[in-house]
């Protein structure tokens, strides 16, 4: 049951990738905002995660643990990177950030979890994570920080929504989680970019590549995400009116002016309203925030889940490894085989919201080229 869950979470999200790179996704967003699908997502998204922390490393401690393949176990890992991919690709829509109710406030604390993990990376060179074999630790490494980039875009896309956003989510990100300042910390620290061998390396669509002398000093995707969540957060009325400007926090967000040069005012012109506000921030003492007496909200999903199954891991990893992860050898051709149907070209092709059109007349076609794959007739 779980599989195919994952399934159909799999071609949501090829279908989600397909719709938006063509301009159409306005049909999955309504889809998911009438079918309250996004709480559903997000408890999916917490629930993966909690495996890996507590369920993932008494698994890898089984000494008697030797599964005839990893497979199983890597589609549980993936299963977070599908969901968390999904809501970047749907959460720039405001209906679907409004759909998500009180659950953003669960999205808000897991988004700060991997943020703070990302910005731990830059300091310590990579993310810790127990593993069975080698091939996975790569690979589990890898998928926890493209994640983590993944979390900071949907982090960016609900902080444009602060005028919509409940008043506990604002007072979540401002005070309890401190955002801004963690934003700072991945300004400063910049874990998308390294250097190797005295040249620089940016993380960019899903690689790492190095930079061209003449393109150093351009913005990437992943710093705009970071620079238009501090804009929404330091410069809406709201925002400004709640958060702390304490002096660590002073001292912090004045970090910012020396990374604010005319090259990236240029790329992002918004910026210099960030540079007039960290001006005016640096000669005044801005008055601190009433403390009224106020009813916050708490997210729900991430206690749920702990207190539902304290004391409960170790069972249900013997009872996981016994029924989930020592398949056969016909059951595991069988996942090969449905697997291989998920991602196969017909199938994208069924998820993609245009039909191919004929190369010769441009109606809609039905044959493919069987040498090339690529191209579409609508007769022989």
């Amino acid at each position: 049951r779980w599989l195919r869950q994952h399934e159909y979470v799999e071609k949501l999200n090829m279908h989600a990738i397909l719709s938006a790179s063509a301009g159409q996704e306005q049909l999955l967003t309504e889809l998911l905002v009438t079918h309250a699908k996004i709480p559903v997502l997000i408890g999916e998204l917490i629930s993966a995660e909690i495996w890996k922390h507590k369920i993932f490393p008494l698994l890898c401690q089984l000494e008697d643990f030797k599964p005839r393949s990893t497979f199983p176990i890597y589609l549980v890992l993936h299963h977070e990177a599908s969901i968390i991919n999904l809501l970047e690709t749907v959460f720039f829509h405001k209906e679907i950030c409004e759909s998500a109710e009180d659950s953003i406030l669960d999205l808000i604390d897991y988004c700060h979890r991997k943020l703070t993990l990302l910005a731990a990376r830059s300091a310590n060179g990579q993310m810790a994570v127990l593993l069975l074999s080698q091939e996975l630790q790569k690979q589990a490494e890898m998928m926890e920080f493209e994640i983590a980039l993944k979390a900071l875009s949907v982090l960016r896309f609900i902080t444009d929504q602060v005028e919509s956003l409940p008043l506990s989510a604002l007072t979540r990100m401002l005070n309890t989680h401190n955002l801004p300042c963690l934003l700072v910390e991945l300004v400063e620290h910049c874990p998308w970019s390294c250097r190797e061998a005295g040249k620089l390396k940016k993380f960019e669509n899903g690689t790492w590549h190095v930079v061209p002398p003449e393109d150093q000093v351009k913005m990437t995707k992943l710093d705009g995400q970071v620079w238009l969540a501090l804009l929404n957060l330091l410069l809406s009325p709201e925002c400004q009116r709640k958060y702390h400007f304490d002096g660590f926090n002073k001292s912090q967000l004045l970090k910012l002016r020396a990374f604010l040069t005319d090259v990236l005012i240029d790329q992002l012109p918004n910026l210099v309203e960030m540079q007039r506000f960290l001006s005016h921030l640096a000669v005044t003492e801005p008055a601190p925030p009433k403390k009224d007496l106020v009813l916050e909200q708490v997210p729900v999903i991430w206690d749920h889940i702990l207190k539902k199954n304290t004391g409960k891991w170790e069972a249900i990893t013997k009872h996981q490894v016994k029924h989930v992860f020592s398949p056969t050898e016909e059951e595991l051709k069988l996942q090969a085989r449905r697997w291989a149907q998920t991602y196969s070209l017909d199938m994208m092709e069924a998820l993609a919201p245009n039909k191919p059109r004929c190369t010769v007349c441009g109606v809609e076609a039905a044959k493919r080229c069987s040498r090339c794959r690529n191209e579409w007739y609508c007769t022989r």
